[in-house]
């Protein structure tokens, strides 16, 4: 088991679109492909994407399905937000928001094909 790495897992809608989306919009490497469950790795990130049919897209004891979307996101730190974000929208990426400042720094929010979010955030000058 390799402690250095971080799992964080998406319930989406379309595994292959979800590959093609992380893949190309942000520079995720893929790892296992199956029509139900794929990973995608971004340095030390290693992201689950788990379609309906995969094991945690099983219902819960009281009926309750498994859904993407939310608020819970990945973090990806940039060091140009204004860049990236004219990168993304030449891709036709969609937004969540505009970008918002902060005390820590400037952050935006884009969604996924699923309605997952990945939140793109460049810290403040020190």
């Amino acid at each position: 088991m390799n402690d250095d790495i971080v799992n964080v897992r998406y319930m989406i809608n379309d595994v292959a679109a979800a590959v093609d989306f992380y893949t190309r919009h942000f520079g995720f490497e893929p790892g296992i492909v199956s029509p139900a469950f794929a990973d995608v790795t971004r340095g030390n990130l290693r992201l689950l994407l788990s379609g309906r049919a995969s094991s945690a897209g099983r219902p819960m004891p009281d009926g309750e399905q498994p859904q993407p979307g939310g608020w819970n996101r990945i973090h990806l730190i940039t060091a140009d937000i204004d860049a990236e974000v004219a990168r993304l929208e030449g891709e036709g990426v969609p937004f969540r928001n505009r970008i918002v400042s902060g005390p820590g720094g400037r952050q935006v929010l884009v969604t996924d094909p699923s309605g997952n979010l990945i939140e793109l955030f460049q810290p403040a000058a020190p």
